[in-house]
């Protein structure tokens, strides 16, 4: 069984090659500054990802003559196939409930140009509804708990509901602009 946390690397990977082929230094440099939840990417992870998309035939690689060194091997150049294409565009069309969790949302969006109008909206009212019912939750924690917290632990959940409030602000906000501007809502206010 594949973790959850494979499933997003795949779709973060597959979504950068799409963009154009590239070597697996500079993918991993790429999906560490764009991708949050990857930061701690380590070749270790990355490399057998790279296999395992190797050998679905989702990506080829070529060795890359330009990054060669006299004694040293040169650098591998991966790119998507077709089938890489396709298989993400059926990635990118899902919308189900892995899409807006914390982890899936900040990976999906990072590739929202890639997304349909309604797919992306279908994301975006999801997650709005998640961090909406966690809101509800972390209010009523914080109403059960707020005479037995210190000054500190009080300031740290009030620090949590306004950051959370925030997102679901900003959330409002980019549906509202996808419903305005359905051509090309991007992330106006």
């Amino acid at each position: 069984m594949v973790s959850r946390r494979a499933h997003l690397l795949e779709f973060a990977v597959l979504g950068l090659l799409h963009e154009g082929p590239t070597h697996g230094y500079d993918l991993r440099r790429r999906l560490n500054t764009a991708l949050g939840p990857f930061r701690a990417l380590s070749y270790g992870t990355l490399y057998p990802a790279l296999k395992g998309l190797l050998g679905r035939g989702l990506i080829a690689e070529t060795p890359d003559p330009a990054a060669a060194h006299v004694g040293k091997r040169a650098r591998v150049v991966y790119e998507l196939t077709a089938a890489g294409k396709e298989h993400f565009a059926d990635l990118v069309a899902r919308s189900d409930a892995s899409a807006y969790d914390d982890d899936g949302f900040d990976v999906r969006f990072a590739f929202f140009a890639r997304t349909e109008r309604d797919v992306r909206l279908r994301i975006l009212e999801g997650r709005r509804s998640r961090v909406e019912e966690d809101l509800e939750r972390v209010r009523a924690a914080s109403a059960r708990s707020r005479e037995r917290l210190d000054a500190y632990t009080s300031a740290l959940q009030r620090h949590g509901e306004e950051t959370t409030e925030r997102e679901v602000r900003w959330l409002t906000e980019l549906i509202d602009a996808e419903r305005r501007h359905p051509t090309d809502p991007g992330p106006q206010p």
